[in-house]
């Protein structure tokens, strides 16, 4: 069964950066066939580094995750990982030739659906979350700081959120020449209706959770991004924002159970 989705992704400078170092895509092969065999991939990185690395970064993984992951017949979960395996070193090698990129890195989340079903990497920040029945769940875990503070019970995710040491990532791509990429250790079967949101943290800095499930849950999903950025850059939008949100249709809910565990540009 092939999955139907509706995408839509807006990438926002923001109001206090002079460019843009986020990075997103989505890319939902044309051809029928294309789209049996890999699914529609999304991605959203949030680069970093001076002298306009944190821009290289997040261009270079986003081109190197799609470029992978379209070259290859591997399973979606395997095909992902290793995607994000070339991305990094692609990004610590340009690093390592370049004095003036060394350092730079990215933080990523992939998401494909095929089949019916959702899989997923990450590292930094950045996040997934699914919509789902009138509730939001953030299906990715957070490799920053105030994310590992969190997970201990050391602080509630509102206060995380407003925290002196919110920026601090614990692990981006490129930064070692290996890295460990967080998965999704099953396929998630998903339901029709369901919403999937992708965003860099210049969202989730100063959107809550339940003003995204309120906003990209229903109606169009390029409204949805577009509102969300713009809530974002009302509250100062102190940092880039990129957002894309899919909508599985009706017809591309899973009919089996399986256990669960710069500007952006669109290709379709």
């Amino acid at each position: 069964m092939t999955s139907t989705i509706t995408a839509g992704l807006v990438s926002d400078v923001g109001m206090k950066r002079t460019g843009n170092e986020d990075c997103g895509r989505v890319v939902q092969p044309g051809d029928a066939a294309d789209l049996a065999r890999r699914g529609v991939l999304a991605i959203v990185a949030d680069g970093m580094g001076g002298h306009s690395g944190g821009e290289v970064a997040s261009e270079l993984a986003v081109d190197t995750i799609h470029r992978a992951y379209f070259a290859t017949d591997e399973e979606p979960h395997a095909a992902l990982t290793n995607a994000l395996g070339a991305a990094n070193q692609a990004i610590f090698d340009r690093a390592s030739s370049d004095e003036s990129l060394q350092g730079m890195g990215t933080t990523c989340v992939a998401l494909v659906i095929r089949d019916g079903l959702a899989y997923a990497a990450s590292i930094g920040d950045s996040r997934i979350y699914l919509l789902r029945d009138g509730r939001i769940y953030q299906m990715t875990v957070d490799d920053s700081a105030v994310g590992a503070m969190v997970n201990q019970g050391l602080l509630t995710r509102s206060e995380a959120r407003h925290h002196q040491d919110r920026n601090v990532i614990l692990k981006a791509l490129g930064t070692h020449p290996d890295m460990a990429i967080s998965t999704w250790q099953q396929p998630f079967p998903v339901r029709a209706d369901d919403t999937f949101v992708l965003c860099s943290d210049g969202l989730t800095d100063l959107v809550e959770d339940h003003e995204i499930l309120a906003t990209a849950a229903n109606g169009h999903v390029a409204d949805a991004c577009q509102t969300l950025v713009d809530l974002a850059k009302a509250r100062g939008g102190f940092d880039n924002i990129t957002v894309a949100v899919l909508r599985v249709a009706p017809a591309a809910a899973a009919e089996r159970s399986v256990p669960t565990t710069r500007e952006a540009r669109v290709t379709s």
